[in-house]
């Protein structure tokens, strides 16, 4: 009984070490586990005794693996390899199922799984949710659910956002409302790209009570990678205001956006902060910002814990700004 033990055992162990990809580093370190994605000049190497490692794709010397992989060799067409085979120094072999094609490392832009229907197609985001109810004395709800999540298929990328916000204390609602964004870029090169966007804005409390914005705009992105992002756009924005009153306002505006997030600790930890600033073109007011910045830490690879700060100003609307700020802390989920 012991023996069959150990051999099935063994049996399990070998087809373990044979199903993991291998990475030869140039310092003489062979590092094993699962290649999910190489971008940004990281390799990012997923084990079991490190967690998700990213590799310095100019030490590497070579490596292999059993997967199917999507290789790009520009940034915008790729092969489709059955497996990566080692070769010599700085150089992969990709068995396609035709003669092996080997090349070399450098001349490699990307690494990735390839999707069922449009091979080069990638999609992160996440769903945060805050949600304190307090019973006593007197009786506090207070909701925050926000979600952002970007696609990216050859030049079009297409991000979309939206949040929920509700606080209300012994049934007097202080905060209720909710937003919306869509936005599609196109990239005409590896960093420019141009930028069309629509959002709406519905606040059921504040004297501002409707805002509808249609903007477009050239922007660029300095880097996108498996350890994070950073871009700026500016916009020309035709922006419609609806106030509680009745009244309304619409005008044209200048804007400059920015989105910036970065993996830490392993990519346990990550920093981000997104916004925008807006400069009317006429008078109508002096200036608007939205903004967040925060902190997301990831208890496994899909939850996560998070802390954010919120500021949406708008001043010069006919004495009737907005000037609002929020703190949250919750959980969410990551894909």
């Amino acid at each position: 009984m012991l023996s069959r033990t150990l051999l099935c055992l063994a049996v399990v162990s070998s087809s373990s070490v044979a199903l993991a990809d291998t990475v030869w580093m140039k310092n003489g370190d062979r590092l094993t586990g699962k290649i999910t994605v190489f971008d940004g000049g990281k390799l990012m190497l997923d084990t079991p005794y490190g967690g998700s490692i990213p590799l310095d794709w100019k030490q590497v010397k070579t490596l292999e693996s059993d997967q199917e992989l999507l290789v790009k060799q520009d940034a915008y067409n790729g092969e489709k390899a059955k497996a990566l085979k080692p070769a010599d120094e700085g150089k992969v072999t990709l068995q396609n199922g035709e003669a092996p094609k080997t090349v070399e490392l450098a001349s490699i832009q990307q690494i990735m799984k390839p999707k069922p229907l449009v091979e080069d197609f990638t999609i992160k985001g996440n769903i945060d949710a805050a949600l304190d109810f307090k019973r006593a004395d007197t009786n506090t709800d207070d909701y925050n659910i926000a979600f952002k999540t970007t696609a990216r298929n050859g030049r079009w990328r297409h991000t979309a956002d939206g949040e929920y916000n509700r606080e209300a204390t012994d049934d007097v609602v202080s905060t209720n409302n909710w937003n919306a964004q869509y936005a599609l870029d196109r990239f005409l090169t590896d960093k420019w790209f141009w930028q069309g966007r629509v959002s709406y804005k519905r606040d059921f409390v504040e004297d501002l009570s409707r805002q509808r914005t249609l903007g477009t705009g050239p922007g660029y992105q300095f880097w996108d990678d498996e350890l994070g992002a950073f871009s700026l756009g500016s916009l020309l924005n035709r922006s419609d205001y609806e106030f509680a009153d009745g009244e309304k306002q619409n005008f044209y505006a200048v804007a400059m956006k920015w989105s910036y997030n970065r993996f830490l600790i392993g990519k346990t930890v990550e920093f981000f902060t997104n916004g925008e600033v807006g400069k009317p073109l006429s008078g109508v007011a002096d200036y608007s910002l939205d903004s967040e910045v925060g902190l997301r830490y990831k208890v496994t690879q899909w939850a996560s814990l998070n802390v954010k700060y919120e500021k949406d100003l708008i001043t010069g609307t006919n004495n009737q700004d907005l000037n609002t700020s929020r703190y949250t802390a919750g959980i969410g989920v990551t894909f």
